[in-house]
């Protein structure tokens, strides 16, 4: 995460060359971006009237995960976004219509919640709404808009001390016990919680040996659940299985909590028009059920202004879904992109309706909800 210099230097230039001003390292963030748009039509040029003139923000996202690539497609999310907004430019052009482009390029999706640092530092405060999509796994040309989860990041670190663990263990404090009492105290843990909460997590070490005492370990945990309110009641009950661990070997604990990535909260005026206009594109409505056991910082920016993240499929061989390798092979496929195209089409006209109807636009920002 952090590091998608050369996803940023490509898409900048690219959107350049079709006549969007660019502002690279956006807002401070170095692989984040921004490309403008403003078209006015000749009606506004000649009117001594001022209108309200309405901005459709849109997002690429762009990292991919480490060891495996683009096993989530965020290459197909950032050529969306790309499209989505030269679309819109050019319907804005050749049908003299008012309206703003905003194009966000926003990296660490994966575990560096790049949105919330964007929603903190004001980047999508000039929109009236935000559209992006995602692929996944599920049947021929559907797409949904359903939930996802909230999700906080925990890592812990276990410091104890070395010592010889054949000839003087008892002189040791074992960071590995403590690391390896919290993961199996959240193992049982998990016998008491929601089947809708998620809790999963993996243990690190350096200079691990079989005959030494090992005086450090590190764990990195995700806390998932369908709202922030619920990741938090969880939170606590986890964070109480670590401590538990450090008191019980004598280790000293350090624990430190990541940004929280709320749950997506689809705009139901957006939802009901996007499925109504994918069926011009030969696709259909899917529940996407299984998009639930995921999260992205997008469901931050759903709790700042009226947004919609569709989820769509894209052709998987079996156990292929998100975070595999097999994905990451689908999203590169020559199909892959081709549902990428029609989602996106369908954005466009959803995101220019908004732009254009003034009634379908205060409907949707009255389905709006800010409340956490």
């Amino acid at each position: 995460m952090w590091k998608e210099h050369f996803a940023h230097d490509t898409l900048t230039a690219f959107m350049e060359s079709y006549g969007f001003d660019v502002t690279r390292h956006y807002l401070g963030l170095d692989t984040a971006w921004r490309a403008d748009f403003k078209f006015r039509s000749s009606a506004s040029k000649v009117s001594e009237q001022s209108s309200t003139i309405h901005t459709l923000g849109i997002n690429s996202e762009m990292d991919a995960l480490p060891a495996i690539g683009h096993a989530c497609g965020h290459n197909l999310i950032a050529i969306a976004g790309v499209g989505i907004a030269i679309a819109a430019k050019a319907a804005l052009e050749k049908h003299d219509l008012d309206g703003n482009i905003v194009l966000l390029g926003t990296p660490a999706e994966e575990g560096g919640a790049g949105k919330v640092a964007l929603i903190e530092k004001g980047g999508y405060k000039d929109m009236d709404l935000c559209l992006m999509c995602h692929p996944g796994p599920g049947p021929k040309k559907s797409s949904g808009v359903g939930p996802s989860l909230a999700l906080t990041g925990i890592q812990v670190e276990y410091f104890g001390h070395t010592a010889h663990a054949s000839a003087a263990p008892w002189e040791g404090k074992n960071a590995l016990d403590a690391a390896f009492l919290a993961y199996s105290a959240i193992s049982v843990l998990r016998q008491q919680i929601k089947p809708t909460h998620r809790v999963h997590g993996i243990m690190e070490g350096r200079d691990w040996a079989p005959n030494i005492i090992p005086d450090y370990a590190k764990m990195r945990w995700l806390v998932r659940a369908p709202s922030a309110a619920e990741v938090e009641i969880l939170k606590e009950r986890v964070t109480n299985c670590f401590k538990a661990a450090a008191l019980s070997t004598g280790c000293k604990m350090e624990m430190r909590t990541d940004e929280t990535m709320y749950d997506l909260r689809q705009n139901t005026m957006l939802a009901k028009e996007y499925l109504h206009i994918i069926q011009k594109y030969g696709m259909g409505p899917n529940s996407m059920e299984g998009a639930i056991g995921g999260s992205t910082d997008f469901g931050n920016v759903t709790y700042e202004l009226p947004s919609l993240h569709p989820s769509y499929a894209i052709p998987t061989t079996p156990n292929g879904g998100n975070h595999t390798r097999g994905f990451t092979d689908a999203a590169r496929t020559k199909v892959a992109h081709e549902c990428t195209l029609r989602v996106s089409k369908a954005l466009t006209v959803l995101g220019i309706r908004a732009l254009t109807d003034e009634k379908f636009l205060k409907e949707v920002k009255d389905a709006f909800n800010p409340n956490k």
